[in-house]
Order: structure tokens, then sequence, then C-alpha cells
């Protein structure tokens, strides 16, 4: 069913998805469909919610600035993929509360495991103590969705590495620290 969404998502976009192409393309009868998700954001939070449950690991290189190149790597190349998949579900976040919810649950889950990325570099002596995983990756990872996903820009094969030579060099200089456990002087 999951592959019937992503087929009909990938040839006719959010607008473009309807339960019963879904149906009629997985095979089975329309009433079973709206039964088990009931609308449209039904099937994409599954497809969503099925995303998180990979075995995806974030990029390990050995340094910071390579992780987060190879990260931004995997994103460009995500958000550049054709079909569109991974813009249509952002867009379909913003119009159904059921993505929008399960694309959360998503976008959690991703941090959670990238906290890997700085909690190695913390290790190797890159960052000063207390730097705040999810500022960073926010901010390694932020040109991209602004260029790819809000300006429309065409790919920038510099864009991941750059980025990620500025948020590694922000986040060793103590841009992203957080203040001192309560007690410390």
């Amino acid at each position: 069913m999951l592959d019937a969404v992503l087929a009909e998502l990938a040839e006719h976009g959010y607008d473009g998805l309807t339960m019963d192409a879904v149906a009629a393309r997985a095979g089975v009868h329309r009433a079973t469909v709206y039964r088990r998700w009931g609308d449209v954001g039904g099937l994409l939070a599954d497809v969503l919610d099925a995303a998180g449950e990979d075995d995806w690991q974030p990029p390990d290189t050995g340094s910071l600035e390579g992780d987060l190149a190879a990260l931004n790597h995997e994103i460009q190349d995500a958000l550049t993929a054709q079909p569109p998949i991974m813009a249509a579900l952002i867009a379909a976040s913003f119009r159904s509360e059921k993505a929008d919810h399960a694309q959360r649950r998503l976008w959690e889950d991703r941090y959670a495991r990238c906290e890997a990325v700085v909690g190695r570099a913390a290790e190797r002596g890159e960052l000063p103590p207390r730097t705040d995983a999810r500022r960073l990756l926010i901010a390694a990872t932020a040109p991209l969705y602004h260029q790819l996903v809000l300006l429309r820009t065409p790919p920038d094969p510099n864009l991941p590495g750059q980025a990620a030579r500025a948020a590694s060099l922000a986040a060793a200089a103590g841009a992203f620290t957080g203040p001192p456990p309560a007690g410390d002087a």
C-alpha cells in the first residue's frame, strides 16, 4: 500500500493524490483504504512513519565537518531526487494535520540519530563542552532547505560542504554552546 502511495505521489504530487487512485494501484477495494487510513493525510502519515522505521544512521567520516558535509550531500540528493517525493511530503505536512504530526515524529527521530555526529566530535575534542547538538545540526543543514525548498534554486555541488564548514567553524568557536548546568561556577 505504501508503495502505491509513493508511486501516486511521484506521478501526481500531493494535489493529485487520491484515495481511489491509491486503492486502484494497490489492487484493493477503495472502502478498505478509507476504512484503514481515513484520508490522504493518513496515508502520508504512514509513509512518513515507515521512513522512521529504517536503519539509517548518520555518516561517520572521522571529523565533524566531514560528517556534516556527508549528511548535507544526502539531504541535497533527497531534495533533488526525481520524482520529488521528499518535497511532496514536506508540502503535504502543511496541508494535513496527520502528515504534519508524522513528519514531526520523523524529524525528531532524525535529529536524535544525528546527535551521534556531535557526540563523536565532542569526544574527539572538536567541540567545546555543552555544544547544543540540535542547534548545530539545524545550522549545518538549513542552507540546503533554504536554497532548494524555499528559493528553489538548482542544486549547488559546493553548498553541502560550504554549509558544513561554516557550521563546524561556528561550533568550534562556541556558537552553539548552552549555559553551564545549574550549580556550576
